[in-house]
């Protein structure tokens, strides 16, 4: 029995040593953290406006535009590492394809450019 004790025994270790960082990890902030925060920093603040209004108010519909267009070229980030990890791997075909690819983007991002998606006026 005390050998399967034994086996368990650096699992356990791991198990405290984890919840000792864990409760540091919990209880640092309250102990460091600066007590008196200036009122600025506790206002309210939302897109860059200061609150005003219901907070149920519609907004300009150029937030969303500004959030899709991030995650397009967002997402063209993230095709474009593992591309560039690979890249002795795919040869010709796959350097053309991503020339395909971003060409396709560059097309998206100057059509957005010319309706004018990129404008606060």
């Amino acid at each position: 029995m005390s050998a399967l004790l034994q086996d368990y025994l650096p699992l356990v270790i791991f198990i405290a040593v984890a919840l000792v960082i864990g409760l540091a990890l919990l209880v640092a902030p309250f102990i460091v953290a600066f007590q008196q925060p200036d009122p600025e920093k506790l206002s309210a603040y939302e897109c860059g406006f200061n609150a005003f209004d219901d907070a149920r108010m519609k907004f300009d519909v150029r937030f969303y535009l500004v959030a899709i267009l991030f995650i397009i070229f967002d997402l063209e980030v993230s095709f474009l590492f593992p591309w560039a990890v690979t890249f002795h791997q795919v040869g010709a075909f796959g350097f053309w394809a991503m020339m395909l690819f971003l060409g396709v983007l560059t097309i998206g991002f100057i059509y957005e450019w010319k309706k004018g998606a990129l404008e606060w006026d």
